[in-house]
This record gives C-alpha cells, structure tokens and sequence, in this order.
C-alpha cells in the first residue's frame, strides 16, 4: 500500500487532500500545527491507514521528527509520496506589511516545503524504487496580486524549488511537480469579500471559483502510476484565469 505525507493536514485544501487520498486506498501521514476536531473523526474512519503528528514546518528539526515517525509508523510501505500543501497568507501592502509577518510567511510557505522535501527525498534515493512530490504552490506565484507580495514570492519560490528537484531526482524515476490552484474555495479566500470574489468568477472563463474536488483530482494524477512521465511542471487549476 502506496503511503503518502501530507502538510498542512488539518483544515482547508490539506484536509480535503487527505480524506481524497484515504477514499482511494493511500495510506496518509498528515501533520498539522494544532490537532482538530476533523482529524479526530478521520482517524476513527481511517484507523489502520491514517497517521497524523504535530509539526511546525518551518523548524528543520520538527520536520525531522516527523517524517522519522511517519517512517516507523509505515513500516515496510516506507514512503511513496509528498504533498507539500502547508502554508499560512497574510494581506497588506507591503510598504506597511511587517517584516515579522513576511518573514513567517517565507518560513511556512517556502523554507518549510524545502525542510520536508529534503527530509522526503532521503527517504525516497534510499529506498530506490521511485516516488512522488507534489508542491501545492498557486496562480498567484506566477501573476502576483496586491496586497499579497510575501505570500506571491513564496509561491514563486516552490515553482522554482519544483524545477530544479525535478533535475536533481529525476534519475531516480522520483518526480516532482507544482499545483497552481487559482482561488479555492477554503479558509484561505475567507479574507475575500463577496465584491472581490464575483470579481474573480466574473475574470474565470469557466465561471467559477476551483473547488476542493477540482484540485485533488490533479493531485491524485500526479501522485499515480499515469503521471511517471511528467516531472518539473507546474499545473495550472485555476479555470483559464491565466489565459
């Protein structure tokens, strides 16, 4: 059985992740910040096949710890596959946006995604039979958005990282790739009020925003046998409004 980690597990896109990859027979390791109510029932409905551990992403030595666990706890599944998907936003332009907020935002969102794909990469080259990376990255590292400039070079940033892990592990057959969700709808397009929101589905060829469905079939795409081929890309979901 295939055994996945994913970031950011608790709420939002990373929750919705977890519970697609557990209805499709994954076995999951989540980590998350804070537990919450919502893991709790996913682990009563998932015992056998669901893990989840306290970790703060941004700390190099908490990422460590996890992934060693998820390890132990895998057994002989060992890993197949990272969804890097944790992150945290954070509004204001930045003339007047702290630098304490920017860094914090750059530590979750980019420096943590890099702690656990090194951490996941280790454990993928020694085991020698392939794998999977997917980084949740978004539209808005490609065409930025006001008030969002920390938050858009962070994801700019997991674009990049993707392009040259893709390089450095594709020998190995372990591929690596972005998602570019445009605007989903989770806790994290809460801070849009209902004027910006039909600004953006007005500016969506397809007429709406993403939902969680809509990116977690990507994600299973790129996690799967039919993806072996794809690796250093960064996949746009986000209705054409890129076009």
């Amino acid at each position: 059985m295939r055994h996945v980690i994913v970031t950011g597990g608790s709420r939002g896109l990373g929750c919705a992740i977890v519970k697609s990859l557990l209805r499709s027979g994954y076995r999951v390791s989540a980590c998350s910040r804070n537990r919450t109510g919502v893991l709790d029932q996913i682990t009563t409905e998932f015992t056998d096949r669901f893990f989840w551990c306290s970790c703060n992403v941004g700390e190099a030595d908490q990422v460590d710890q996890f992934v060693r666990a998820a390890v132990k706890w895998a057994g002989d599944d060992g890993i197949w596959g990272l969804v890097n998907n944790a992150g945290i936003a954070g509004v204001g332009v930045l003339a007047t946006f702290s630098n304490v907020d920017s860094e914090r935002i750059l530590k979750v969102n980019l420096l943590g995604a890099l702690h656990m794909a090194r951490a996941v990469s280790q454990h993928l080259l020694r085991a020698n039979g392939g794998g999977r990376i997917v980084n949740v990255s978004s539209v808005i590292g490609s065409r930025g958005y006001n008030g969002l400039a920390a938050y858009s070079a962070s994801k700019a940033g997991i674009d990049g990282l993707t392009r040259a892990l893709a390089r450095e592990l594709g020998r190995r057959q372990i591929t690596v790739n972005s998602i570019a969700p445009g605007y989903v709808k989770t806790d994290m397009s809460a801070s849009l009020d209902d004027r910006q929101l039909e600004r953006i589905v007005r500016r969506t060829p397809l007429g709406r925003l993403a939902s969680e469905d809509d990116v977690c079939n990507v994600v299973q795409f790129l996690l799967s046998d039919q993806a072996a081929f794809v690796t250093g890309e960064t996949i746009l979901i986000d209705g054409g409004i890129s076009c």
